[in-house]
C-alpha cells in the first residue's frame, strides 16, 4: 500500500506521537521511512540572530540532535531511515520534500491551537493537504510505550 512514507518530526509530544504511530504503519506496509525536521524561519529568531549572533546556529544543533533522536528511535526499530534537516516554512517545506521523494504518506502530528492563534496562521493542516498528492495521516492515537512494544513484537512475530 504504501512504499515511502514521510515522518515530519519535531521532537515534541505530537511529533513522537506521529513517529509511533508512522513507524507502526510504516512496518505494516514494508515502507521505506523518511524523517523530516523543520526549523522553522520564525521572525522572533531572525530578530535575535540580527542582534545577538548564535540563536540560528544553537537552534540548528538543538534541531539536528531531535532529528538525530528520531533517527536512532526509527533504527532500534530496524529502519534504515533517510532523514533531512531543513529551514523554512514547515508546510512548503514538507511538501517539497514529500514532492522530492514521491512519499505515498506523510504523517504529522497535531498540536491544538486556540481560536486565535489559528485565525492568525490559518488552517496550517488543510494548507498541507492542499500541497500534497499523496495521503496525509494527522497522528493523534496516544500509544503508550507497552501498547507500542506490543504492536511492534506482534509485527516482527508476523515477518518471521
Amino acid at each position: 500500500m504504501y512504499k515511502k512514507v514521510l515522518l515530519a518530526y519535531d521532537g515534541t509530544v505530537d511529533g513522537r506521537r506521529a513517529l509511533r504511530e508512522g513507524a507502526l504503519l510504516a512496518k505494516t506496509c514494508g515502507a521505506q521511512v523518511y524523517l523530516l525536521s523543520v526549523i522553522s524561519g520564525t521572525g522572533g529568531l531572525q530578530i535575535a540572530e540580527s542582534v545577538v549572533s548564535g540563536p540560528m546556529a544553537r537552534c540548528a544543533d538543538d534541531y539536528r540532535a531531535i532529528l538525530q533522536e528520531g533517527v536512532d528511535g526509527l533504527t532500534q526499530l530496524g529502519f534504515d531511515p533517510v532523514a533531512k534537516l531543513v529551514r523554512g516554512e514547515p508546510v512548503r517545506e514538507i511538501a517539497a520534500f514529500a514532492r522530492k521523494i514521491g512519499a505515498d504518506l506523510v504523517v504529522v502530528g497535531h498540536r491544538k491551537q486556540s481560536l486565535l492563534s489559528r485565525w492568525w496562521s490559518g488552517t496550517t493542516g488543510a494548507y498541507l493537504v492542499d500541497q500534497l498528492a499523496c495521503s496525509v495521516l494527522i497522528a493523534r492515537t496516544v500509544i503508550t510505550d507497552e501498547a507500542f512494544n506490543q504492536a511492534l513484537g506482534k509485527l516482527n512475530e508476523t515477518a518471521h
